[in-house]
Parts: structure tokens; C-alpha cells; sequence
């Protein structure tokens, strides 16, 4: 903004309609491509099958880049501070271990709020991990009033966009407290109960300040109205991104995330 009132001022903009240039800027914002279900589900598994990425090796890569976007959006007023990562039985609660991991290895105190563990071996393992970082694992969500008081961020990593509503019933009561909470959120690829194309749901949904998209953003991200809206995930094959017609902003550098 600073530099388009500076280009006017030198007269730059004169013959330039106000509309076709606020269109031009929204363009060059909105370039990369928001993948629908599935899109999203059918490019996951040719990462699997044709470039045989395995399960929680891209847990580990998207992991990674939300806790560096999460010190990135909050890097003074958070740390040592306490952040509540809130993981689901699915991939996208890997990610969730994964990113609590590493905030600690960032100097964050992050805690684990995982209330339908799976036995299956690859989140055993994430658990396990977690838990010799000196992570706590609550046996509850606290409630609103306390995560006001004692927690300066919340993670959501309870459904990826795999999810389809309604919500079930168990996870119902954890989003509502969530909400009644206001402490800032992070949703990772998805805000939990929202439609992964459609976006929140009429009766209203989680409101994140931070949304990181994985791989691709989904539909959905076009209806976030948060202050950060990040894509992490650098991993993308070329020949894949290219089939898809992606159109993936440039990472800087050796940066594993970038801001959309």
C-alpha cells in the first residue's frame, strides 16, 4: 500500500483506473491454484505412490514448517510462553506432534491435548517422541475461562481435508471451548468443522488468525479472514506441481514456508 500512494504521488497511476489496478493487485495475490477435496486427496496419493514420499516423512515436513511460521507470525510475545496443540486421529494430528516437537526445540512450552489416539505405529512412534521432549499430554481440554488465562496460543490440528461434516460429537464441545476461549489460533490446512471447499458453517465456525495451508491451499482458504495465510510444505515435485497447474509461490531462500 505505502508503495502504491508513493508511485501516485509521482504521477504513475494517472491513466490507470482505480478498479483495474486494485484487480491487478487481488490477481497477483490470488495466483496460486485453491485445490478442491479431491484435488487435494488425489495429489496426496501420487506423492505416496509415484514419488513415494511415506506418511511420516511428509508429517515431518509439514510439521516443521508450521512451528516456523508460528515464530515467524509470534516471535517475541510467545516464546516461553505457553502454546496448546490440539491434535486429531488423523494425518493432520501428526502434523500437530510433529509441530509441538519442534516449538519446543524452538524454546516455546507447547503441550498436547490428544483426545483419540490411534494405535497405529506412526503416531505411536510421534507420541513417544514427543513425550521424551517433556511435552505434557492433558487428560482434558481446560476449560474456556482457563486457556484465557494460562495459554497465549492454540494450534488446531484436528481434521485435515479429509474431513467431511457434521463434526462428531466428541470433538463438538473442544471447538466450542476453543471459540468461547479467544486465545489466537492456528489452523493448520484446514480450520476444524469447516467445509474443506465451502469454508465455515452458517451457524459459525473457528475464526484462526493464522491459516497454514499445506502442499496447496484448499477452497476454503478463500473465505479465511485472519491477519497471516501461510503455505508450508516444501515438497512439492515440479512435474507434480505442473500437472496440477499449482502455481506455487516461490519459497525464499531455504525457507520451508511463505506467506500468501
Amino acid at each position: 500500500m505505502r508503495l502504491l500512494t508513493a508511485f501516485s504521488r509521482f504521477g504513475f497511476f494517472n491513466n490507470i483506473k482505480p478498479t483495474l489496478l486494485y484487480r491487478s493487485c487481488l490477481h497477483a495475490r490470488t495466483m496460486v491454484k485453491f485445490l478442491g477435496q479431491k484435488e487435494a486427496m488425489n495429489i496426496d496419493i501420487e506423492l505416496f505412490n509415484e514419488y513415494k514420499f511415506s506418511v511420516d516423512q511428509l508429517m515431518e515436513l509439514a510439521g516443521l514448517s508450521c512451528a516456523v511460521t508460528i515464530a515467524k507470525c509470534y516471535p517475541s510475545d510467545l516464546k516461553g510462553d505457553n502454546v496448546l496443540v490440539i491434535c486429531g486421529p488423523g494425518n493432520n494430528g501428526g502434523d500437530g506432534l510433529v509441530c509441538a516437537r519442534h516449538l519446543k526445540l524452538f524454546g516455546y512450552c507447547p503441550s498436547i491435548y490428544y483426545p483419540k489416539r490411534t494405535e497405529k505405529p506412526i503416531y505411536q512412534n510421534l507420541t513417544t517422541q514427543c513425550q521424551a521432549m517433556s511435552i505434557p499430554f492433558l487428560e482434558d481440554i481446560p476449560n474456556a475461562e482457563a486457556l484465557s488465562k494460562n495459554c497465549s496460543l492454540i494450534v488446531d490440528a484436528l481434521f485435515g481435508f479429509s474431513f467431511r461434516p457434521p463434526m462428531r460429537p466428541e470433538f463438538v464441545s473442544v471447538v466450542d471451548t476453543i471459540k468461547k476461549s479467544g486465545v489466537p489460533l492456528c489452523s493448520v490446512d484446514i480450520p476444524s468443522g469447516w467445509d474443506v471447499e465451502d469454508g465455515p458453517p452458517e451457524c459459525g465456525g473457528l475464526e484462526p488468525d493464522l491459516l497454514i495451508s499445506l502442499t496447496a491451499p484448499k477452497k476454503c482458504a478463500e473465505k479465511f479472514r485472519g491477519r497471516f495465510h501461510y503455505l508450508g510444505g516444501r515438497f512439492v515435485p515440479p512435474a507434480l506441481e505442473k500437472k496440477y497447474g499449482l502455481e506455487l509461490p516461490k519459497y525464499p531462500g531455504t525457507e520451508v514456508c511463505v506467506k500468501l
